[in-house]
């Protein structure tokens, strides 16, 4: 099973920042190439700042609810195409913190 790393974590990858219902998305950091519950998280547990993935990387994001690896346009549709599980909508506020 893939590690979702962060603060204060519960089972589905929510971490002390982020801990919605639908707050369950994990991830990438282009440098360390872990996923992390979100940047605040990866920025204070490791020794660098998070780094946006390219949204053509073939699996960039990590559903927490069910772990599947999903793409850009999986996650664009609000919801995993695995679980079913719906993505919290304003996670878009922050696409310029995860993807370029």
């Amino acid at each position: 099973m893939l590690e979702i790393l962060g603060l204060d974590l519960d089972k589905a990858g929510r971490c002390q920042h982020y801990y919605g219902p639908n707050d369950v998305l994990a991830l990438k950091c282009r440098d360390c190439q872990k996923f992390y519950a979100c940047y605040q998280c990866h920025d204070a547990l490791c020794d660098h700042p998070f780094k946006a993935m390219d949204k053509r990387e073939v699996k960039l994001v990590l559903c927490g609810n069910c772990r599947s690896l999903l793409n850009w346009q999986d996650y664009q549709t609000g919801a995993c195409p695995s679980c079913h599980h719906v993505f919290n909508p304003k996670c878009s506020y922050h696409h310029d913190i995860y993807f370029e």
